[in-house]
């Protein structure tokens, strides 16, 4: 875990604790928004997931009800298949039905990776998005 000034923007504006999880990810416990951003890496795995999934649960500052805001704009190799997703959404989010999440995509690949967590999950409150302040504006509405 390491403290630093993140620019605004990706869900990691102003100070506040980052936590890398290897090249794979980093993320952000906003306690005064209760907000979790995670931001992926160029390679994402279920085990990244599951990794993220481990660490976010461990920490003190997480409530499952918490909003959360995925940047999948930096994945270029997504390596999950049909039972992968359905493990993530059964067994590993760590979020209850009631918190609000958006995924921020930019290209085929990484929006039909949001949407099979959507459809899988049977969540109203899943949506997804070209850009951080689209994400950020639904999930402050």
């Amino acid at each position: 875990m390491c403290h630093e000034n993140v620019r605004s923007g990706g869900g990691f504006g102003s100070h506040r604790t980052v936590h890398p999880l290897s090249k794979s990810a980093e993320y952000v416990v906003d306690v005064g928004r209760r907000l979790v951003a995670v931001k992926f890496g160029e390679k994402l795995t279920v085990e990244d997931i599951q990794r993220y999934s481990r660490h976010l649960q461990s920490n003190p500052s997480f409530r499952p009800n918490y909003s959360e805001i995925v940047d999948l704009t930096q994945v270029e190799e997504l390596n999950l298949q049909a039972d992968d997703f359905l493990k993530l959404a059964d067994k590993i989010d760590p979020f209850s039905p009631d918190a609000k999440r958006a995924f921020v995509v930019r290209n085929s690949v990484q929006n039909h990776a949001a949407r099979m967590h959507k459809v899988l999950r049977a969540q109203r409150n899943i949506e997804i998005f070209r850009s951080i302040e689209e994400a950020e504006r639904w999930i402050g509405a």
